[in-house]
Order: C-alpha cells, then sequence, then structure tokens
C-alpha cells in the first residue's frame, strides 16, 4: 500500500534534514546583507537621535510605514509628523535576537525582534517590544532603501 502525503506534510518531513542557519549566531552576513542591515542601523541611530531627515532619507519614495498593525501610511508629511511624535518619548531601541538579513535580486527581506524603551513626557517609564518586519530595495546608486517597514510582525499571532 502506497501511502500519500501533501505538501506541507513531505515539507515537514524533509525541513529536520536541510540545514539552514536558524540565528545571527550561525550565519555570517555578506557585502550586500551588510549594507541592508546598515540602513537598518542608520534608521534606527536617526530615529534615537531625533533626526528627521536621516530618518526619511532611510525610506524610498512611496515607502509605507505600519505605525500601528494593520495600518499603513505612506505620506511623507504624515510619516513625519508620526516620527517627530514619537521622538517625544526618547526612544532607545535593542535587537537582543540579532537580525536576519535574506536577499533576492534587488529586493530585501529583514527581520529582528526589538524591545523599546522610553519616557513619557511625564516621566513614566514605558517598555514595548515586537518583531519588526522590513522589506528593502536596492536602488540605482547602490544603497538600500526600506519600502515596507512593519515593527509590529508579530501582530497576527497575537489575535
Amino acid at each position: 500500500m502506497i501511502k500519500l502525503y501533501s505538501v506541507p506534510m513531505v515539507l515537514a518531513l524533509a525541513l529536520p534534514h536541510f540545514s539552514v542557519a536558524h540565528s545571527h549566531e550561525e550565519k555570517t552576513m555578506g557585502t550586500e546583507e551588510t549594507n541592508v542591515l546598515q540602513t537598518v542601523n542608520a534608521m534606527t541611530s536617526a530615529f534615537q537621535k531625533k533626526e528627521i531627515e536621516d530618518v526619511m532619507a532611510t525610506y524610498e519614495s512611496g515607502a509605507a510605514v505600519m505605525f500601528e498593525p494593520g495600518q499603513k501610511i505612506s505620506d511623507p508629511a504624515m510619516l513625519r509628523q508620526l516620527f517627530e511624535g514619537a521622538f517625544q518619548l526618547n526612544p532607545e531601541f535593542d535587537y537582543p535576537q540579532g537580525h536576519e538579513v535574506y536577499i533576492s535580486h534587488d529586493i530585501a527581506l529583514h527581520i529582528a525582534s526589538w524591545i523599546m524603551t522610553a519616557k513619557t513626557p511625564d516621566g513614566n517609564s514605558i517598555q514595548q517590544s515586537g518583531l519588526s518586519v522590513a522589506v528593502l530595495r536596492k536602488q540605482a546608486d547602490g544603497r538600500w532603501l526600506l519600502v515596507l517597514d512593519n515593527p509590529h510582525g508579530q501582530h497576527l499571532m497575537e489575535q
């Protein structure tokens, strides 16, 4: 008797035998992956320093940012306003699990868990965390810019 398996079942059986780097410690990034990570780090650094022009320079024209789960913002004036509003919290970001970067042609996917610590204007400490999922595109001049930036990638799993 021949037993039939579905495609997901075959993948589930095969994947444990397929060697893939699972953590930031197992994988060494190449030049292009490092360039993608530099864009993400430049955005984070500019955000923490409240440098709006430098933050905006890491995004492609027409990029979408999901400041809240399920709500994308693409209007540059609204993006500026929301970033500047977030600056008031003096946020500090940490990526405790490292970063994953995957590239195919001129498209990159960046994934990283994050923790943000901040203070409200009245001095109360806050801490938030999430899963950042971002798509970047390589520009004609070789720079990588953010196209989609979703810091709430964990949202669907929390429902």
